[in-house]
């Protein structure tokens, strides 16, 4: 399932968008402010950006400068009440990839969220990889060669994380993010129970890599040597 951000700080809004989204198979984290969703931004690979313009600490136009200013290609669909020409290309000056005026059908916007994710993203491949390792999320598979393995879909978004900077440790906190998302109520064990459920699978396609617990500080991916 793709995951996205919602930056809107309208709740009934927010939350019809939501179940729109999720009906189309698409998991949407919510944000009501830019500092809120730039933090989530900086925790989540995220395959496309909904933007309101009129938040509450100041124009979501902000947010999107700082999203292209840190080098970030996630596709962004802007969200406005201002429906004037110059609004438009202010929008689309700033980074937008599309624009969409408020009030709007919600089978529209969720086609065009769905045009968005189409697009390659220079910052999240399609298929991240890493050592032996390819990730197809289309697909829900974790390939080695000819092997693979299905991922559920915590799973997956685990890997997605993981894959996204290899090299980097990534927090307990930020990979529960990536798994269920920022509002969703998850138990202490979740995490846990899903990291060893990917080791298995792993060592089931004969893979080298490990997924190693680097103490105090969080979850990396590392060769079988190293990681021993």
């Amino acid at each position: 399932m793709s995951r996205i951000l919602l930056v809107e700080d309208h709740d009934r809004l927010a939350r019809l968008m939501g179940k729109g989204l999720e009906a189309a198979g698409i998991a949407a984290d919510v944000a009501g402010r830019i500092d809120s969703a730039w933090a989530a931004i900086q925790q989540i690979p995220y395959q496309a950006l909904i933007l309101d313009r009129g938040l509450p600490d100041g124009d979501g136009l902000i947010l999107l400068q700082k999203v292209r200013s840190a080098g970030l290609g996630v596709p962004c669909l802007v969200l406005t009440a201002r429906d004037a020409l110059h609004d438009r290309i202010q929008g689309l000056d700033a980074g937008a990839d599309d624009y969409l005026p408020k009030p709007f059908a919600m089978d529209e916007m969720v086609a065009r969220v769905r045009a968005l994710l189409r697009r390659p993203v220079a910052f999240h491949p399609l298929d991240p990889s890493h050592g032996d390792l390819t990730l197809r999320p289309d697909a829900g598979v974790l390939c080695r060669g000819d092997e693979s393995v299905t991922l559920a879909p915590a799973e997956l978004h685990i890997m997605q994380r993981l894959l996204h900077k290899p090299k980097e440790v990534v927090r307990r906190s930020a990979l529960e993010a990536a798994a269920w998302g920022l509002s969703e109520a998850v138990t202490p064990n979740a995490l846990d129970v899903a990291l060893h459920r990917l080791r298995r699978k792993l060592l089931a396609i004969g893979s080298r890599q490990r997924i190693v617990n680097v103490r105090g500080l969080g979850y990396a991916l590392r060769e079988a040597d190293a990681a021993e």
